[in-house]
């Protein structure tokens, strides 16, 4: 039978491998942190992204992991587009006039973001105010301004339930290049793209990021088109260097654990060994009885060590030793058997013998007598001494009731 223990562990392993069974086949719920990475693949990711501006631009695009301004003092000879996108842009003030002396000199800065920093916004004169939805699906519609890169129909998207757009903007030095709206019949006011011109370059800012993002881009093919036409603003000629530090959801190695945490099926496979080591612990870390070993017990050798000393005896010849011997462990006998004194031998005694031990007093004398005639003689042969034991033997035989 199963010990008790045993069956606890069973149930509770067929209780976590149903559990992992309906856990593994339950559907993913989405992922919607506003990640923004370029390797996420989840809703608000930027992977799709990242391979489209791979393909259009090729090895002109350089991915940089450093902070703008590290990056730029470090490499003060590079022109191009220093493209940044995450949910909020909040730059410091020495980032910002690092970027925007970068962008004077003749480069193009892209920024997307639902918000900006203060800083960004007093050097470039803009604010930004929040659009509310007016409807329970939380629709907005968005358009570029341009007729030729412009949709047939506004582009919808309703997993928001507010957006961000620009206020106000330096009129004489930006240009609206898209605008967004809660209804159909989109205003013009209401700018969520625009370009200024800054120096000898040009600052092209976004206040809807989403647009880049795996979701939007996948969700429909006018999505996909409004996505291409924002990047056309980016001349292909020329460099594009991506920033990857400024995201909400970057790597951080903080800990060799997280290579099993992030996969699913490493995670599930970390867990199960803990919880496997917890259950040995529980179970298998009790104080138990050391197995109490068995003890063969001794055998009883008297009756061979008998045989030995008489073998002994009898192969050098000393029957007469040996009779000495068997008489004096009879008359021992007789003692303890028949509570008589075996010194005196006469008719009283002969008399409690027989009557005790179910002999005639003639047989009882004649045995006696032998003894005692065995006793006296200097030498005995074997025949003697075999006749002698059988005498002592039918003796007792008899005396202990056995015919």
């Amino acid at each position: 039978m199963i010990k008790k223990g045993g069956t606890y562990i069973i149930i509770i392993v067929i209780t976590l491998v149903v559990y992992l069974a309906l856990e593994y086949s339950k559907p993913k719920q989405v992922n919607w942190f506003p990640s923004f990475a370029s390797h996420h693949k989840i809703a608000y990711g930027t992977k799709v992204l990242n391979d489209l501006m791979e393909k259009r631009f090729e090895d002109k695009m350089t991915s940089v992991y450093q902070p703008p301004y590290t990056y730029l003092k470090d490499n003060d000879t590079i022109t191009g587009t220093y493209f940044l996108l995450n949910n909020s842009l909040e730059l410091d003030k020495n980032e910002v006039n690092e970027l925007l002396d970068w962008t004077a000199k003749g480069n193009t800065l892209f920024l997307a973001g639902s918000s900006f920093g203060t800083s960004l916004k007093n050097e470039l004169g803009f604010k930004t105010k929040t659009l509310y939805s007016d409807d329970i699906q939380h629709q907005f519609y968005m358009q570029l301004v341009n007729p030729s890169l412009k949709n047939k129909k506004p582009i919808v998207f309703s997993k928001k339930s507010n957006v961000n757009y620009f206020s106000e903007i330096d009129t004489l030095n930006t240009t609206v290049l898209g605008v967004i709206d809660n209804f159909k019949t989109i205003s013009i006011k209401n700018a969520n793209v625009i370009k200024q011109d800054y120096g000898k370059g040009k600052v092209i800012l976004s206040t809807f990021p989403t647009a880049f993002t795996n979701y939007f881009i996948l969700q429909n093919s006018n999505n996909t088109d409004y996505t291409a036409a924002l990047l056309s603003y980016i001349d292909s000629n020329k460099n594009i260097y991506v920033d990857n530090h400024h995201k909400a959801g970057k790597k951080f190695y903080t800990s060799p654990m997280r290579v099993f945490l992030s996969a699913k099926e490493l995670k599930w496979a970390y867990y199960i060994a803990i919880i496997g080591a917890l259950l040995y612990v529980f179970f298998e870390g009790k104080r138990k009885q050391r197995a109490i070993p068995i003890v063969t017990p001794l055998k009883n050798q008297t009756l061979a060590f008998t045989r030995t000393i008489a073998d002994m005896y009898f192969k050098r010849n000393r029957q007469k030793e040996i009779v000495e011997h068997k008489i004096n462990f009879f008359l021992d006998y007789v003692r303890s058997k028949f509570h008589v004194n075996t010194l005196e031998q006469n008719d009283d005694f002969y008399n409690t013998i027989s009557a005790r031990s179910f002999h005639t007093k003639e047989e009882t004398r004649e045995l006696f007598s032998l003894l005692d005639q065995l006793l006296e003689q200097h030498t005995v042969t074997n025949e003697e001494l075999l006749s002698l034991d059988k005498k002592i033997e039918k003796f007792k035989a008899k005396a202990n009731g056995s015919k």
